[in-house]
């Protein structure tokens, strides 16, 4: 299925990373982007000894609803000189509280593109954020680097396979995205079980069949973890595209990222595409 239709988180803070590549991807695919901005309602403490006054709340409602429109007018004017079919929308939420305004949005889309997590400017609620588009939309979400990325020319996308159902996902919500790479590298990283046939050959002659230029490369027992090995190869091998299934699992109804997911999202460099 061509990528049609994209949702794009804005930042409310930073330079809009994220925006700017989900605008140049939907310049690439001549697809609708929608720009997304949250305002963040604040929360009133039940315990406060006396109730906060109602003109403090609606001014700092006031200031989060100014935020998000300054967002959006940032998004707006990045897609008018991207020259894309676009258009802005405003959600508003209670921080902490239900992610639902969001997914309402997230749901009837292709792809959800979102930035990273940034440590110097963070972002309300980013992390859950994410984990709920992920594994509460039934969307892929594609997440963008906060130090940026180049514009999606895709020379070389990387893979990483593991047979597993969420992987599954992943490859198939990104083979429009694959399509347009001069290469595919199909990445198995083996931390020592035994591998029955050829590793990844399945994966390559599936991908080879969608016209794709397709490699395997298998990592055997490496020194690292599975994420800092991942990390590794894309540094060494200049990939520009990460694809991946989205691990984790339920606890108390908050999903929770597994271990490699969360250190991937915490130090990627490039543009990784997940579906759960």
């Amino acid at each position: 299925m061509a990528l049609k239709d994209i949702l794009a988180i804005t930042d409310l803070a930073g330079d809009q990373t994220a925006a700017k590549y989900a605008i140049d991807l939907a310049g690439r695919c001549d697809a609708h982007v929608t720009g997304l901005a949250l305002a963040f309602e604040p929360v009133v403490p039940a315990f406060a000894a006396a109730p906060l006054p109602a003109d403090f709340i609606e001014a700092s409602r006031q200031q989060a609803l100014a935020a998000a429109q300054a967002s959006l007018s940032a998004f707006n004017e990045l897609a008018r000189l991207g020259a894309v079919k676009s258009e802005g929308r405003l959600a508003e939420l209670m921080t902490g509280g239900p992610m639902e305004p969001v997914l309402r949005h997230c749901r009837l889309t292709d792809l959800i593109v979102v930035g990273q997590e940034n440590p110097d400017k963070p972002e309300p609620m980013r992390e859950l954020l994410i984990e709920t588009a992920l594994f509460e939309s039934g969307v892929p979400v594609l997440l963008v680097p906060y130090i940026g990325a180049p514009s999606p020319k895709l020379d070389s996308a990387l893979v990483a396979w593991d047979g597993s159902p969420t992987a599954t996902r992943a490859v198939h919500a990104a083979l429009p995205m694959l399509a347009m790479a001069k290469k595919v590298t199909v990445l198995i990283i083996n931390k020592g079980r035994k591998m029955a046939g050829e590793p990844g050959a399945d994966m390559a002659t599936y991908l080879a069949r969608h016209g794709l230029n397709v490699t395997v490369d298998v990592v055997t027992n490496p020194q690292t973890s599975v994420a800092d090995t991942l990390l590794n190869y894309v540094s060494d091998n200049g990939n520009d595209l990460v694809v991946m299934g989205g691990y984790g699992h339920s606890r108390v109804r908050e999903f929770l990222f597994g271990g490699a997911t969360r250190d991937i999202l915490a130090a990627m460099t490039v543009p990784v595409l997940m579906a759960h």
